[in-house]
Formats: structure tokens, C-alpha cells, sequence
């Protein structure tokens, strides 16, 4: 018997307690307890800081498009748990998410039972893969959480091709203080002989990547080699094996190009090497059809464009800030800014001074949101020249609204990705179907150096 909707989410939520515990031990107990039900598909896992989620969904969208039939898995939501497993371009429903939910507590319960603790995001990966065992996919594309080598997703068994994306300085409390040590982390999910894609980062990101698939044997492809991009709007992409025609593509935002590039090259890798086949004319169904709310989104109310974009960390918000020159935006730019205290807000705040001075900090409906008024200090701090703490997430987009109504100006949300689902709540622009927000993961202090399996 299924459970019931509110005893399905409070069980899961009970569970966030436990917090986030890099380490494979006990998510590969929880998943021998299942039966093992990663061993039944075939993965590409996606790790890296920043465009990991847009890859995953625009690598899905095109073998979809492809009459394959695709399961994704990413975190965080939005809004709600459903976001995170997505069956042929569509959410799950809480009738298929609880059809598991008394397989995967009953395994949760024997793991527990044996002196281990399940968090938050063990649960609902042993829940995906059993979900998707059930569906019995062509491919699952998975998006790693938090780093990599120590992420639950790496438990996957039969990893086809492993993605990095763009490696950014996030979470380096976990993972390590630079460029070269995160990407370490990351590249935990590379496995022996299968091939690895590289997106664009930071050169000493790149040279760990290559260095450890080099000692693992494993085929290197970095998607700036392998994709010339001819032109950006519309999108011309052309790689050794394809010329797809011109794509409009769906994800709005410079650093997208970069993400379409990276997705490209998988897709490639898997066509190459393991004969799957996917037609220029899917790439482009799939790149333009593709949904990833929350990144450079448009969004219009009442005759106001607003850009909600999900940028949290100082590499993000170069790229934000990158794209909004290049949109070339009609009047001023202001932010509605909220983030989590646990982020370095002083740096991505500067970077966003410098093409906005204007703004409004905001609460998350998040027990990691940072005060109004520290986000509002920092601000100061960042070069803002006018600031104004808001007691609430609309308050400050109905300040924003006034003031672009004003100036003719766009205000920009960003900060949190948290944040850029409670703004896409608010100006009724969520693309699937709204049920009561679900809680995220929680995030406490971090042990000095990140377990290893």
C-alpha cells in the first residue's frame, strides 16, 4: 500500500536532520538492501560547480528527441521533489514517487537499523535509481550534488561517459580551496577506461581532469576542442562528425553556449562510442525544446521584464553578469538579491556592481538565508550605491516592478537557486505543474576535510 502524500514528505524531511555527509559507505549499503538497482541502467553522470543541471537536461532533451527513452535525475529543486526525477521530459508524479517510496523507507530502515545514517540526499538518490529500475530507461543522465568522488549519484555501477562541467571556487569547505583541489573531487566520478568529457574551466581545473583520465585510461574529449561554435544567436554548433542546422536555443544567457558545447561533445561520445544515434535535426528539437527554469529567465508581468537566474556563487555571477551586457537590455539593471549565509555574498555582490548599483536584498524561504539587512550591509560594502532591505521576497519584486515602471528598467533575481524558484512562484512563471514547495537539503558546519570512499 502506498504511502501516504504527507507521510511520504514528513519521513523524507525528517531525514534532513542528518545534513550532508560526503562518502560512499552507507549509500552503498542502502542500495544493496534495494537489490542493487543502479546496476540495471546505463548513466552518464554529470558532475561539476556550475552548468552541470543545464547539460544534464540538455543531454536528455536531445536523446529524447531521439526516441530513446531517458531518466534524469538532478538536485536541488526548485520548488518541489518532483523537479529532481524527470521521465522522458516530464516531472514524475507523487503517485509515481510514493509507488517506491515503501521499497526504498523499508531499505532506509534496515540501513538504520544496522547503526548508519541516511541524509536527505542518499534517500532520494536510492529512491531515483529505484524509480528508474522500475521504468527501465535506454540511459539515466545523472547530475551530481555535492562534489563527486563522495557524492551518492557516484554509486551509479555502469557509467557510460562522465561529464565535468565548469569548475568554479563553491563549497570549498568540502571540497578544497582552489581550482586544481575541486577538480580532484569532481573527477572522483571518472571511471577506468570509460571516456570523460571536459567542459570549459579554469586551465589547472583542466590539467586535473586530463592528468587523472590519463591514469585511468580513460578517452579524454574537452568540449572547447571537439565544438566550434560559428555563431551564438542562432546558435551554429559543428564538431568532427555533425553540422546541425541553426538552433535557437531554449536556454537564454552567454554561459548556455558554453553549456549546449559541453552537451554536444557527450552526446557525440556516446554516438561515437557506443553507437548510439542521434540526428543533427534531434540536437536541435532537443537544444530548443529543452526546459531548465531559473537561468537567465525572461520573464514578463504587467509589462515589466524581470530575469530570474539561480547564480550563488562568484563564477556564476561573472557569467550572469556576462550575459546581461551581451542581452543588451533596454534602460538600467537593478538586483533583488537573496542568498545563504553560507555563501561568500561579498564576492558575488562585487562582481554584480559592475553593471548595477542598485538593488533590493530579500529573505530565501530557506533556513540557510542570510538576513535582509546583512545582505544589505554587504551590498554597501560591494559598491551599491542604493540598497533597501525588504522584509519579504515580494515586497522586493513589487519595489523592482515599481522602480523598472519608473526608470524603464529590468530588474534582475538572483543570488540563491532557492531563491529563483520562490520568484518564479511569485510572477506565475514556473513551467510545470505547482504543488506546495518542498524543503531542500541542509547544509551544517563541514567536517576540515571531506571523507573520501
Amino acid at each position: 500500500m502506498a504511502l501516504e502524500e504527507k507521510s511520504f514528505r514528513a519521513r523524507l524531511d525528517a531525514l534532513r536532520c542528518a545534513g550532508v555527509r560526503p562518502g560512499l559507505d552507507t549509500m552503498k549499503a542502502l542500495l544493496e538492501a534495494l537489490g542493487n538497482p543502479q546496476d540495471s541502467l546505463k548513466c552518464v553522470l554529470v558532475a561539476g560547480t556550475n552548468g552541470k543541471g543545464a547539460v544534464a537536461a540538455l543531454i536528455d532533451s536531445a536523446l529524447s528527441a531521439a526516441g530513446y527513452h531517458v531518466a534524469r535525475y538532478t538536485s536541488p529543486h526548485l520548488l518541489s521533489l518532483n523537479e529532481r526525477f524527470v521521465l522522458d521530459g516530464r516531472p514524475v508524479s507523487d503517485e509515481e514517487l510514493e509507488s517506491v517510496a515503501d521499497e526504498t523507507f523499508a531499505a532506509v530502515d534496515m540501513v538504520s537499523r544496522q547503526g548508519r545514517t541516511v541524509t536527505f540526499f542518499e534517500c532520494l538518490t536510492a529512491l531515483a535509481f529505484v524509480l528508474f529500475r522500475k521504468s527501465s530507461p535506454d540511459i539515466a543522465v545523472l547530475e551530481a550534488g555535492l562534489g563527486g568522488r563522495g557524492d551518492a549519484t557516484n554509486a551509479a555501477s555502469n557509467v557510460l561517459v562522465s561529464v565535468i562541467t565548469r569548475i568554479g571556487l563553491d563549497h570549498c569547505e568540502w571540497l578544497g580551496s582552489t581550482y586544481a583541489e575541486i577538480a580532484e573531487e569532481k573527477a572522483g566520478i571518472l571511471r577506468p577506461g570509460r571516456p570523460v568529457v571536459c567542459g570549459v574551466m579554469p586551465e589547472s581545473a583542466r590539467e586535473t581532469v586530463e592528468r587523472i583520465a590519463s591514469l585511468d585510461g580513460c578517452p579524454f574529449t574537452a568540449a572547447d576542442e571537439h565544438v566550434a561554435v560559428d555563431s551564438i544567436k542562432p546558435l551554429v554548433l559543428t564538431t568532427p562528425s555533425r553540422n546541425p542546422p541553426p538552433i535557437a536555443l531554449a536556454l537564454e544567457g552567454a554561459f548556455q553556449v558554453e553549456n549546449a558545447m559541453t552537451a554536444l561533445t557527450a552526446i557525440d561520445v556516446l554516438c561515437g562510442t557506443y553507437g548510439m544515434h542521434v540526428s543533427d535535426l534531434s540536437v536541435r528539437h532537443g537544444f530548443e525544446s529543452v526546459a531548465w527554469p531559473g537561468r537567465f529567465q525572461r520573464v514578463e508581468r504587467a509589462g515589466v521584464t524581470f530575469i530570474v537566474d539561480g547564480a550563488h556563487n562568484p563564477d556564476g555571477a561573472m557569467a550572469l553578469r556576462d550575459s546581461l551586457r551581451l542581452a543588451r537590455l533596454e534602460g538600467p539593471l537593478a538586483f533583488v538579491c537573496g542568498f545563504c549565509g553560507d555563501k561568500d555574498v561579498l564576492a558575488n555582490l562585487r562582481v554584480l556592481s559592475g553593471v548595477s548599483t542598485t538593488g533590493w536584498a530579500v529573505p530565501l524561504a530557506n533556513t540557510r538565508s542570510l538576513d535582509p539587512a546583512k545582505v544589505a550591509e554587504r551590498m554597501l560594502m560591494a559598491g551599491f550605491v542604493s540598497c533597501t532591505a525588504c522584509v519579504s521576497l515580494k515586497e522586493g519584486l513589487a519595489k523592482a516592478e515599481a522602480w523598472a515602471r519608473e526608470t524603464g528598467g529590468t530588474p534582475v533575481v538572483c543570488g540563491s537557486l532557492f531563491l529563483a524558484g520562490e520568484a518564479l512562484l511569485e510572477l506565475d512563471a514556473f513551467p510545470w505543474p505547482i504543488r506546495p514547495p518542498d524543503a531542500n537539503e541542509l547544509f551544517p558546519a563541514p567536517r576540515s576535510t571531506p571523507p573520501k570512499p
